[in-house]
């Protein structure tokens, strides 16, 4: 017989140590959760440095800087992403990079909302040599924003130097002073005019010349600026023109102030809504939470149990009393208890006739016959037909008894 032990010797090196295993598992957990949540945010994270005119860039066309500042003010700027919140959001900023890019869908969905379109000027090209930034190449033939609202709408468009103060704001407080930047673009006309009235855009705010800085479609909240640089990233670099710029905001947020929201959809930059997304969000975020932890419970439980293990017990015990008791348990629960009472009262009679000493000769009706006459009382043969004739658990179980004391009775 081979003296070799079967099994892991006493005293053996584990393969791998318990803490090997547990850091093992924490980064895999942590690792998981990463891919999950970066799966999720990879939409908000994705295409921010690539120097565009729009809200997530930090290059000097972009509009970073105003959402940090608007965010810092208590303003609460959204990015929106999903066409879907256009309608959602107080105030809408859309910074189209071309006037090829259809804005009548976010006309049409703003409907009684406040949009503010801000028209492109730059033609820029990115710069290779600093992620996020851009270079300026020229300006943007004058007839690509002027089809910005085509074809049902043509804005007339022009460029000349700027520098001065734009001072006549029509209806808008006093605390939007804006200074024209170096080559103001401003909108010269908006072609044609709704019939009876002198002009599709109502103008806000003007140059020296009279020509529309920033103007309101006749009828509507949708409002046009025409130059970027009032509040673009290189328009927030003195605290005079920050504050004129959310002092517009606000002016034109009229209805609810809780929120602003600036899109880049327009910009290609938007996303469908991620299910996924929705685990890491309130309210979804406290069901995640308490998964999590439950998770951590089950698998701190599993690695160090509480309390010695209890093995299970058997279906079916040892020993007569448990047969015994399996056996009526079993009838009980096939609900024939009722039928048993035949049965039982045979048991009755056979203890009767070796206590009773009763006569081998009697046979049948004879032996319930002489143990009718068996001292006072009740009679045998009323309490066995009233077993057998037992209908439910709980009328046998009262004829059981009635015999069973009359045996005990008698015997005493």
């Amino acid at each position: 017989m081979s003296d070799v032990t079967i099994g892991r010797a006493s005293g053996a090196t584990p393969l791998f140590e318990p803490l090997t295993i547990a850091l093992l598992l924490v980064i895999g957990i942590v690792g998981f959760a990463g891919t999950l949540m970066l799966g999720a945010y990879a939409p908000d994270l994705r295409g921010e440095a690539n120097g565009g005119g729009h809200a997530l860039s930090d290059s000097a066309i972009g509009y970073s800087g105003l959402i940090r500042l608007a965010g810092a003010t208590g303003r609460n700027p959204h990015v929106i992403r999903d066409s879907h919140r256009w309608s959602n959001e107080s105030l809408v900023v859309a910074t189209p990079e071309s006037g090829a890019v259809n804005v009548a869908s976010l006309m049409m969905a703003a409907r009684s909302r406040a949009v503010l379109i801000v028209l492109p000027k730059w033609q820029t090209v990115k710069d290779d040599d600093h992620p996020g930034w851009s270079r300026v190449r020229d300006l943007l033939p004058a007839a690509d924003p002027e089809g910005m609202l085509a074809p049902a709408t043509r804005l007339g468009i022009q460029r000349h130097k700027g520098g001065g103060v734009l001072t006549d704001m029509t209806g808008l407080p006093g605390n939007i002073r804006f200074i024209a930047p170096a080559k103001l673009q401003v909108i010269t006309s908006a072609l044609p005019p709704p019939p009876g009235d002198d002009a599709l855009l109502q103008p806000l705010i003007t140059d020296g010349d009279g020509d529309t800085v920033l103007g309101r479609l006749d009828k509507t909240n949708i409002y046009l600026l025409s130059d970027p640089d009032l509040l673009d990233n290189a328009g927030m670099k003195t605290a005079a023109s920050a504050a004129s710029a959310l002092a517009l905001l606000d002016r034109l947020n009229s209805g609810d102030k809780a929120s602003i929201g600036f899109d880049v959809t327009l910009n290609g930059l938007g996303s469908a809504p991620s299910p996924l997304k929705l685990v890491f969000d309130p309210p979804f975020l406290a069901t995640t939470l308490t998964i999590a932890a439950a998770m951590l419970l089950l698998g701190i439980h599993a690695f160090g149990p509480f309390g010695a293990a209890r093995p299970p017990e058997r279906a079916i015990a040892f020993g007569k009393a448990k047969l015994v008791d399996n056996s009526a348990a079993l009838v009980s629960k096939a609900r024939r208890t009722h039928h048993f009472g035949g049965r039982y009262v045979a048991l009755i009679r056979d203890l009767a006739v070796r206590s009773f000493g009763v006569s081998p000769r009697l046979r049948g009706a004879a032996i319930d016959a002489y143990l009718d006459e068996l001292g006072d009382g009740p009679r045998f043969t009323e309490m066995a037909a009233a077993a057998e004739a037992a209908t439910d658990a709980q009328r046998l179980l009262n004829a059981a008894r009635a015999l069973h004391a009359w045996q005990q009775e008698k015997q005493a």
